[in-house]
C-alpha cells in the first residue's frame, strides 16, 4: 500500500543541508524533538519504540550507521508553542549541539493568531541566535480541526513563520486527509480519540518523515558539506515584535522572597501528568496572604503552576503589591492529576526588570479539595 507523502504536503524551503552533509560523512548527529503529547508518543503501545519520534530516530539509525544519535525527548503533553518556546533552552538547547529540530504544536495552538506566531517565531528566532548551525523542520500532525480540505487555521498560522525564515515543513495531516478521501482508512481507525494515534497512525506518520528525510540528503548530496557562512544567518526583522525569542524557563531559587511557601517535592502517591521533569517547587497551603515575590527581566513575567486536585485561586501584583489581579486556572484536568500549567502576566511596554508578587487567596474552584497554590517554573520573555 502506498504510504509516501503527496509532494504538494512538503516545504523544502531552505532544507537541511548540514544534517545531510554530516549524515553523508558518517559524523555523529543529534535530533531533537520538542512538542506535545503527539511529540511524547501518546496513543503509542510503547512510546519509545512505536512513535512517530521513536520510529523517525530507528530509521536515522539504521540508515546511517556510520553516524552515531543522540535523540532528545521534549514533548511535554498538553503544551504549546508558548511553553515550547519558554522551555526550549532548558529542554533543548542547554544539551549541546542540535542539528535538526523538528517542532509540532500545529494540535496543541488555539486560535490566538498573534499568539502561535509569536511562540513559533520566539523558537526560531532562539535557535538562531543560541545555536544557529540547528536546522529545523515544523511537523503538522492530525486532529478534526486539521482535517480539511483547505488549509487548516493552525497550519496556516506556522506555515506564515516557516516561509519567513525558510523552515522545511512537513504536513502529516495533509497525508492523513488524502488517504481518508481515497476511501482507504477513517481517522478513528488511525487515531481511536481523534487525536492520539495508535501504532499505526504513528507508523504512517514516520513513514511520511523517513521519505522527506530520504529526499533533504539525496537533493543536498556532498555539496552539502560546505559549512553555512554565519554572516548569512543573521535574523531578519521579526513578525512580531513580542514574539518569545528571549524567553526563559527557571526554577524557582534563593532570589525567590516567600512567605508561606516551602520548597516541596510532590509525593509518589500523588498523580502527577503532562511532566518529565523535576518536581522541586514552592508550596503554600493556600491560606489568604501568603506570597512569594521575585524579579525577571522582560516585556512579560510568568509562572508555571503544578496545579491538581486541591490547587486554589491566586492573584497576582506587577505594581509592587499596590493593586492584584485574581486568577483561576482550575480545569477538569486538574480533578484528575497534577500538571505544569503556564500563567503569563500582561505584556509591559518596554523590556525592563519586572517586579512579581504571587499571592494566595484562601479561596478554590468548587470542585476542588483545597486551596494551596504550588509554583513549579518562573518564567520571562
Amino acid at each position: 500500500m502506498k504510504r509516501l507523502l503527496d509532494a504538494r504536503h512538503i516545504a523544502t524551503r531552505s532544507g537541511l543541508p548540514r544534517l545531510a552533509a554530516k549524515l553523508l560523512r558518517g559524523e555523529a548527529v543529534t535530533v531533537a524533538y520538542l512538542g506535545g503529547s503527539i511529540t511524547e508518543g501518546a496513543g503509542a503501545s510503547r512510546q519509545d519504540e512505536t512513535s512517530w519520534r521513536a520510529l523517525t530516530g530507528q530509521y536515522l539509525a539504521q540508515r546511517y550507521p556510520h553516524s552515531s544519535f543522540t535523540f532528545i525527548n521534549a514533548g511535554v503533553g498538553g503544551t504549546n508553542s508558548t511553553f515550547g518556546a519558554h522551555r526550549l533552552h532548558s529542554h533543548v538547547l542547554s544539551q549541546g549541539e542540535i542539528d535538526l529540530l523538528f517542532v509540532e504544536f500545529s494540535v496543541n495552538d488555539g486560535e490566538d493568531r498573534e499568539e502561535s506566531i509569536r511562540g513559533m517565531e520566539g523558537i526560531v528566532r532562539q535557535c538562531r541566535r543560541q545555536s544557529p548551525w540547528t536546522e529545523l523542520c515544523f511537523v503538522y500532525t492530525a486532529a478534526d480541526k486539521n482535517l480539511s480540505d483547505t488549509l487548516p487555521f493552525n497550519i496556516a498560522v506556522h506555515e506564515e513563520v516557516a516561509a519567513y525564515y525558510q523552515i522545511a515543513s512537513v504536513n502529516l495531516a495533509g497525508g492523513v486527509q488524502d488517504r481518508i478521501h481515497a476511501g482507504m482508512v477513517t481517522w478513528e481507525a488511525l487515531a481511536p480519540d481523534r487525536v492520539h494515534p495508535n501504532d499505526e497512525g504513528y507508523a504512517l506518520y514516520a513513514s511520511y518523515l523517513k521519505a522527506f528525510l530520504e529526499q533533504e540528503v539525496r537533493l543536498s548530496g556532498v555539496g552539502a558539506a560546505a559549512e553555512p557562512d554565519p554572516s548569512e544567518l543573521r535574523l531578519a526583522p521579526p513578525l512580531d515584535d513580542r514574539n518569545y525569542e528571549h524567553s526563559m524557563m527557571a526554577d524557582c531559587g534563593a532570589a525567590v522572597a516567600s512567605s508561606g511557601f516551602t520548597l516541596q517535592e510532590l509525593g509518589k502517591d500523588e498523580p502527577l501528568m503532562n511532566w518529565r521533569y523535576g518536581l522541586a517547587h514552592l508550596a503554600a497551603k493556600g491560606e489568604e496572604g501568603e506570597q512569594l515575590s521575585f524579579a525577571v527581566g522582560g516585556r512579560r513575567a510568568g509562572v508555571v503552576l503544578l496545579h491538581g486536585p486541591d490547587s486554589g485561586i491566586l492573584e497576582y501584583s506587577l505594581d509592587q503589591g499596590q493593586s492584584f489581579t485574581v486568577v483561576d486556572v482550575f480545569d477538569e484536568w486538574c480533578v484528575l492529576a497534577y500538571r505544569p500549567i503556564l500563567v503569563l502576566f500582561p505584556f509591559q511596554s518596554e523590556r525592563a526588570i519586572q517586579q512579581v508578587v504571587i499571592r494566595c487567596t484562601g479561596s478554590k474552584d468548587e470542585r476542588s479539595k483545597g486551596t494551596g497554590i504550588r509554583v513549579l517554573k518562573l518564567m520571562s520573555s
